[in-house]
């Protein structure tokens, strides 16, 4: 009786902060919905007084922009995402293999870029100056999203403590190349921590507009995070100066568009997520112990 008695209070209190993560997302889509006269005059509201989609026409009138900027992040987000995971677990694979020589001495440079990198000006110019990379799709992939040293040592942590030494040593018996020990027997059974980096550098990828705001001048090559933000910086620069004329800027749905952003920005992430959570929760605990 006393163990139900516990279990349903936890339930209950899980339940609870469940409702707390999901209240934030609810009030952002309501607020998108609402009328910009209420919002100013009200406030933000769980249920929209005044039921509105005049942000969202708003957005809608710019599909083209958008159509656009969704399917340059799609391709960022699918070949960064890719291309990531390939250089983090072939990089973190060896690190992990103790008879490596030099191990700790690489080891210790990954970790060094966690605690200190160049600087903006000279990244900027290393990218632009020297790679030739500005307003070109490659500067949305590589400059500090492709991979990091975080993730390449929470892959080698799982990879050293997941992987038993004996089946490699058994591949190495059987002729195996390490290439194929590598291919055929450690990628498959390090699905959850590639399932968990995955993850983030997908949200990293989706999420970033750094790198377009710094590195991209083009309409054609913004990707959806800088398309909104944009936007966004036009509506508030139009309603400061008026620019666009008094009746106009006065009809221009600056907080419920603000709102419709978000939900566009995040809706994507928010579907694919349930697909990889239990894979994130087991690699993220398998990985982080050393």
């Amino acid at each position: 009786m006393r163990n139900n008695m516990n279990q349903a209070f936890v339930h209950t209190v899980f339940v609870i902060l469940a409702i707390l993560c999901l209240f934030p997302f609810l009030l952002l889509f309501m607020s998108s919905i609402t009328e910009e006269s209420a919002i100013i005059s009200n406030g933000y509201s769980v249920w929209p007084s005044d039921f509105s989609l005049e942000a969202y026409s708003y957005l809608w009138k710019q599909k083209l922009s958008m159509f656009n900027a969704y399917g340059i992040t799609v391709l960022i987000t699918v070949t960064g995402t890719f291309v990531g995971l390939l250089i983090s677990a072939l990089l973190a694979y060896p690190l992990s293999r103790r008879d490596l020589p030099m191990r700790g001495i690489l080891s210790f440079l990954v970790f060094f870029t966690l605690l200190f990198n160049g600087g903006l000006v000279p990244t900027y110019l290393i990218y632009t100056e020297v790679f030739d990379m500005k307003n070109t799709l490659i500067s949305l992939i590589v400059p500090g999203l492709l991979t990091n040293g975080f993730f390449i040592l929470l892959i080698r942590t799982f990879f050293a403590n997941s992987i038993p030494v004996q089946i490699i040593e058994s591949a190495y018996i059987d002729g195996a190349s390490e290439f194929k020990i590598f291919y055929r027997m450690v990628l498959p059974l390090s699905l959850p921590i590639l399932a968990t980096i995955g993850l983030m550098l997908t949200i990293n990828y989706w999420n970033d507009w750094f790198n377009g705001l710094i590195y991209v001048t083009e309409p054609g090559l913004f990707s959806i995070q800088n398309l909104l933000n944009r936007m966004l910086v036009n509506i508030q620069f139009l309603q400061q100066n008026n620019l666009g004329g008094q009746n106009v800027t006065a009809n221009l749905p600056m907080n419920s568009v603000r709102m419709a952003m978000a939900v566009i920005g995040i809706l994507p992430l928010l579907l694919i997520y349930p697909f990889f959570q239990k894979y994130f929760v087991k690699g993220l605990t398998i990985g982080a112990v050393k």
